[in-house]
């Protein structure tokens, strides 16, 4: 039997943060064209407020214009509040929300402008809007393997925020590097501990990192067992609202050929791959 991984692309990643504003139609151009890859989910926008993340202002234009009928990719829309997940719960074409919970009190703030303990109440009461919709939540935990600011932390910490949010029935967590901090060794000794002690969980990465350390960030997940990986072509990317210098994503290409070369089997159709980069290089280079 072939090994087989769950790669999720996040074009909404690589935008959220751009410069200048990516005309809706070009988006939409890019989006049909990665739901044709073949990847497991796409990260396609986000329903926060347009004042905090103007490129995402039109998500609603460009969900309607998507063209779903001839692919199997399923689409994530990225929430920060329980009105975000409200308006994403109306549209029958997502099947994942994901919601930003940071395990750094700073990060929490700038990023949804709440606590973390508010934060815990708007996941308990996002799961139970997208059990009632028919949608899956995917949390993802905001500097998992540390953060810039000084705030505590330690594996301890993950797990135990782990466990709380796994106890509100979430079935799906990522575990974000979001100012791309980890070491490869941080990864897997992370990755060691929380996949086996959540069996029941899907356990994936979100990981930023600069094209030095790309490579051995990847292996070092898989070899803790990780099979959910998130991306973005080119490896674009990095969230605004850290207020740093951005780290980029995981360089989808650079993943893919790692994966093949690891005998993955992909299912990913690379004509089609090759026609996305050079979309990604004329919006993003």
């Amino acid at each position: 039997m072939q090994k087989k991984v769950q790669l999720v692309e996040c074009p909404r990643d690589a935008m959220q943060g751009w410069p200048h504003f990516i005309a809706t139609e070009q988006k939409i151009a890019y989006l049909n064209e990665l739901l044709k890859v073949g990847f497991h989910t796409l990260d396609f926008g986000s329903f926060v407020s347009p004042k905090a993340i103007p490129q995402m202002a039109d998500t609603k234009l460009v969900l309607n214009k998507l063209d779903l009928s001839n692919t199997t990719t399923k689409l994530l829309a990225i929430i920060a509040n329980v009105r975000g997940a409200e308006d994403a719960m109306a549209f029958e074409q997502i099947s994942y929300v994901g919601f930003p919970f940071s395990i750094s009190p700073t990060f929490q703030q700038r990023n949804t402008n709440t606590t973390i303990e508010t934060s815990l109440d708007n996941v308990a009461t996002i799961q139970k809007l997208c059990a009632q919709h028919g949608k899956q939540l995917v949390v993802y935990i905001s500097m998992g393997f540390g953060n810039p600011y000084g705030d505590p932390y330690n594996t301890d910490i993950v797990m135990q925020r782990t466990q709380q949010i796994a106890d509100l029935g979430v079935s799906i967590i990522s575990i974000a590097d979001t100012v791309g901090l980890a070491t490869a060794t941080e990864v897997n000794s992370l990755m060691q501990n929380i996949i086996p002690a959540f069996k029941d969980i899907e356990i994936g990465v979100h990981l930023h990192a600069k094209p030095i350390d790309r490579v051995a960030k990847i292996e070092a997940a898989l070899q803790a067992g990780c099979t959910r990986f998130d991306a973005a072509l080119k490896g674009i990317g990095g969230c605004p609202m850290a207020g740093n210098d951005l780290v980029g994503n995981m360089d989808t290409e650079v993943m893919l050929q790692y994966f093949k070369e690891k005998g993955f089997n992909l299912s990913i159709d690379e004509k089609q791959l090759q026609t996305c980069s050079a979309m990604a290089q004329s919006i993003f280079i």
